[in-house]
């Protein structure tokens, strides 16, 4: 029995039909993006009353998070701000807290807390809530209807988010293909242009995020993509550098994607090829490499647990998604287009899948444990849900490439002596019938055109002349029809590998989102941290503050450092620096160093330099204190090329 291949166009639209039905079911019920930092707990608590008016409003979350001068903000019952607009850093250890300083003799009421941040792995939260100081009371103060993040800008950026994925998947994977499967694809333009459209997506998504990132993690209004102040504040960011680089490599990737379809297509000496094609895969996993890199040093894997681990796995799993996902697309357009493939090239392509496949199994495993890290946030927390899924379709994905191997496998094997003759028999009375129906249809072809040419001589018909180029367009569209069901292992391969590449939408459509979504880990934590009472007493050991007034004398040389040092106590501690002009806002300098002197041991003096977070605040973790005691603690503040100071101030630590 003859197996024929599908048309393209029908059963390409039934699956992209079912893919977008199943992605649209999944991202209709998405709610807007959560981050891996959670808010924990506030004092005072959402709801509270209470008799005075407290001096300060405290926010405890999951994880770090990025403050600036505006992040947390206090509204009387009016809407007035009701605080003086100074964060206070109040993190101790493992507890993450920030608070803001409220003005004396507030009146009873109602009042609102408003705040918005930036998690560690980039993502924008906000909340609101209200307390009472006294009595409730009416308040003017309408609470956010719509979380960071959330809003058309949220949307598009979600958007460019899952496109960049894609993009890399098919610029990483098609140059997998090339390279590791069929050399000789190179030279064919449907591979070269899927390749290509690869490079410019992933490009073009990039550069999307880069301008969307002030307005998603700010304002959520479109019109702010496009404030240069607010892009030279993203560039500063660690999400903003992150973009960046990837720009820097798609360049590098843009030289090997040039060489690949250049030099190594027209190369026809084998040593000089394989000399060639080492040389591209060395460099183009080394740039592939980068490239995954910028996703783990800006999200999930970049905090959280085990971070020095879960970075180089995240880069292995992008990379084995794109060998497999990649690959998996320009072999589906090769079918279809290139029907030519050798079927080595298949066979090798099988065993890319397998190893693929492997790792992201090994790696998927410990994504998963630590992520989740409970059965009880696996299946009670949307993110554990949205695994599930995942786990669920990569099921599915791996079934079919099962039956693709199969279809591969008998592309391969040699047939039987009996079976072989009775298949050419079988192909040889096919191909003269086909041969018959060609002859046929290129003498009615020779008639029609002779006839046409009679005609021409004596009168021009543009409609008959048009009649003519579609009947010669049917009779070449029959001739590649039958080249192509010609083969029924292959028109099988090509139909689950198309089934194959639909349900790999869905799954990475998933992947994104879950990139986006608060961990099961950090719910969990965040819902038990929620019903714990928090106050003063959840903060055991106050940091060392200080602060330094300094003067360069230069333009804009004056301002204020406010110095902490948590837990200030012997051991490893964390530092955190915040530089502000006169009026408290905060001041950018290009440098500031600080140096750990302990004279009456002779210790020192211990040098750290601070990593810049945001605008005006610095900070290194790690800071070690060997011993207690006095300690002098200077800071080196410059504020232009030739202006700097040091200035300094002792200290009893530990």
């Amino acid at each position: 029995m003859t197996t024929t291949a599908p048309r393209l166009g029908t059963a390409l639209a039934r699956l992209l039909i079912l893919a977008a039905a199943l992605l649209g079911t999944l991202l209709a019920g998405a709610a807007p993006a959560s981050a891996h930092a959670a808010l924990t707990g506030s004092d005072p608590k959402d709801g509270a009353v209470v008799a005075a008016a407290p001096k300060e409003v405290n926010l405890t979350f999951s994880e770090q998070v990025a403050m600036s001068a505006d992040s947390i903000r206090v509204l009387d019952p009016a809407g007035r701000r009701a605080d003086t607009g100074e964060i206070l850093n109040l993190c101790s250890g493992s507890i993450v807290r920030y608070g803001v300083a409220l003005r004396a003799g507030l009146p009873d009421g109602t009042y609102t807390v408003a705040w918005q941040t930036v998690s560690a792995d980039s993502h924008p939260i906000s909340g609101a809530f209200t307390f009472s100081i006294g009595a409730p009371s009416t308040t003017s103060v309408a609470l956010p209807d719509r979380a960071a993040g959330g809003g058309l800008v949220g949307t598009l950026y979600g958007i460019a988010r899952y496109v960049s994925y894609a993009g890399f998947a098919v610029l990483v994977g098609g140059g997998a293909f090339v390279l590791a499967c069929w050399p000789r694809g190179a030279s064919v333009r449907p591979v070269q242009q899927t390749v290509v459209r690869g490079w410019l997506t992933l490009t073009g998504a990039t550069l999307v995020m880069l301008l969307l990132r002030n307005p998603y993690t700010g304002s959520g209004e479109l019109s702010d993509a496009f404030d240069l102040a607010g892009l030279k504040s993203v560039l500063e960011t660690k999400t903003g550098a992150a973009l960046t680089s990837r720009l820097l490599l798609l360049g590098a990737a843009a030289l090997f994607v040039a060489v690949l379809f250049g030099a190594y297509a027209r190369r026809t000496d084998p040593k000089e090829k394989k000399d060639l094609a080492f040389g591209l895969g060395l460099g183009g996993t080394v740039v592939a490499a980068g490239i995954a890199g910028t996703w783990a040093l800006a999200e999930h894997a970049s905090t959280g647990i085990q971070p020095g681990i879960a970075m180089p796995v995240d880069i292995l799993h992008l990379l084995a998604v794109a060998a497999w996902l990649g690959g998996l697309t320009v072999l589906l357009v090769s079918l279809y287009k290139a029907p030519s493939v050798d079927r080595s090239a298949i066979e090798r392509f099988s065993k890319v899948a397998f190893g693929s496949v492997a790792v992201l199994a090994a790696t998927g495993l410990y994504q998963s444990w630590r992520q989740v890290g409970s059965w009880s946030a696996l299946t009670g927390t949307r993110y554990g849900q949205l695994l599930l899924v995942k786990i669920g379709l990569m099921c599915v994905l791996i079934g079919i490439a099962w039956i693709s191997r199969r279809w591969t496998q008998r592309l391969a094997d040699p047939k039987p002596a009996e079976e072989a003759e009775e298949t050419a028999q079988a192909e040889e009375a096919t191909q003269t019938e086909q041969t018959e129906e060609a002859e046929a249809a290129e003498a009615a072809e020779e008639s029609t055109e002779s006839a046409a040419t009679a005609e021409s001589g004596s009168t021009a018909d543009p409609e008959r002349a048009a009649q003519l180029a579609r009947q010669r367009a049917a009779v070449a569209t029959a001739r590649r029809k039958r080249e192509r069901d010609a083969d029924p292992e292959r028109a099988g391969l090509r139909r689950s590998v198309l089934t194959e590449a639909a349900v790999a939408v869905v799954l990475l459509a998933v992947t994104t989102v879950l990139t986006s979504t608060e961990p099961g880990r950090t719910e969990e934590e965040a819902g038990r941290g929620g019903t714990a009472a928090s106050g003063p007493a959840a903060v055991p050991d106050r940091p060392v503050d200080i602060r330094l007034p300094f003067d360069t004398g230069g333009v804009d040389g004056k301002g204020i450092v406010r110095l902490s040092l948590d837990p200030g106590r012997t051991g490893a501690n964390a530092l955190h620096l915040f530089v502000e002009r006169p009026n408290g806002k905060p001041l950018d300098v290009p440098e500031i160093k600080v140096a750990l002197t302990l004279e009456a041991k002779d210790v020192g003096p211990l040098p750290v330099a601070p990593d810049r977070i945001q605008t005006g605040h610095w900070s290194a973790s790690g800071v070690q204190i060997p011993m207690p005691g006095e300690w002098r603690i200077q800071v080196t503040v410059r504020t232009s090329e030739i202006d700097q100071t040091t200035i300094e101030k002792n200290v009893k630590i530990g």
